[in-house]
């Protein structure tokens, strides 16, 4: 008999990792079962607060045959081994950006990868967002024609602590892929060459930890469409999140989203509008909730995940592109 509902263990219990557990608990096809973290109490506090267990490490929970399923929310540099250590145990795999740092350990990852018929998702979400894929769907219905240019703008309400920034492997491989995933979508074939130019422009202690946090870069496909993308660490007025797309027909193009679509008009100001959301978490709210529910949905049908483990591939490849671009002023070709 096949099952209608999926167990899952959930890897950190930080932020994204309690996103994803709130998510999985309010979803009728999904149990959270177990939640893993280094640190006891915050596995501890997020399991009860979804009615999960906990367990001592990664080996305890992935031997538990009731477990159908992982979400990979801890830090960057265990993403590889866990999503193998799930594989080799048929659980399926949701894992949060990026794969890993290193590109080479990314291709063994995925070698591996090809001895197991485990589902592997990677979560760049933004492909669930409604305005994104109303978007894509547009381009799809030839409503633009053919695609000549991209504008992605991306710019977070304030850059995130400097230990963090040590560790996250930099604008382009942390904050950028996102946009690089997107970019690779909305425009359906992939760039063979990247541009980019980047300095520190919101806060010295960046550069001096070896980032940057100010960043454009251009993307060439092999026919010759063109995207732009433009990030910052740092936007005072609110999470910034646009996309602009223009072809042959026209245009279509997205705004940021607001709490409300009410305009205020007093002796202050006119036309006055809410202010932005604050930050990924409450813009993206819904993509995350579509996204579990695309990879739910693949796992219980039996078919890929709609973004996989080549996708998460691609997009670190043109992020090392743009790094390497930034750092030697040359166009980087990508094969």
């Amino acid at each position: 008999m096949a099952k209608d509902r999926l167990n899952f263990c959930i890897f950190g219990a930080g932020r994204i990792g309690k996103l994803h557990a709130r998510n999985l608990a309010a979803h009728p096809r999904a149990r959270v079962k177990t939640i893993v973290d280094p640190i006891a109490r915050l596995a501890a506090d997020l399991a009860r607060e979804v009615g999960a267990a906990t367990a001592p490490d990664a080996a305890a929970a992935l031997a538990d045959r009731d477990i159908d399923a992982v979400v990979i929310a801890s830090s960057t540099n265990t993403h590889v081994d866990l999503i193998m250590a799930a594989a080799r145990t048929g659980k399926a795999v949701l894992c949060e950006k990026p794969i890993d740092l290193d590109i080479r350990r990314v291709d063994r990852c995925l070698a591996e990868l090809k001895k197991h018929r485990t589902a592997v998702a990677i979560g760049f979400n933004r492909r669930f967002d409604p305005t994104n894929r109303a978007i894509a769907a547009a381009i799809r219905r030839g409503e633009v024609g053919d695609v000549e240019q991209i504008v992605i703008t991306s710019r977070d309400p304030a850059p995130p602590p400097l230990a963090y920034i040590k560790v996250s492997g930099g604008l382009f491989r942390d904050m950028m892929i996102h946009d690089l995933d997107l970019a690779r979508w909305l425009l359906g074939a992939e760039p063979v060459e990247v541009v980019a130019k980047a300095s520190c422009r919101v806060d010295p202690k960046i550069a001096r930890a070896g980032d940057v946090d100010s960043a454009m870069v251009i993307l060439k496909t092999r026919g010759g469409a063109l995207c732009h993308i433009n990030n910052s660490r740092r936007a005072a007025y609110g999470y910034d999140q646009r996309v602009e797309v223009f072809g042959a027909k026209g245009m279509v193009r997205s705004d940021n989203l607001r709490p409300t679509a009410i305009l205020k008009s007093n002796e202050a100001a006119t036309d006055a509008h809410d202010p932005l959301l604050p930050f990924f978490v409450e813009r993206y709210a819904q993509s995350y909730v579509h996204e579990i529910d695309d990879f739910i949905a693949a796992v219980l049908s039996r078919r890929k995940p709609s973004v996989g483990a080549e996708d998460g591939r691609r997009a670190l490849l043109l992020a090392d592109a743009a790094l390497r671009s930034h750092r030697t002023g040359r166009t980087v070709t990508v094969g």
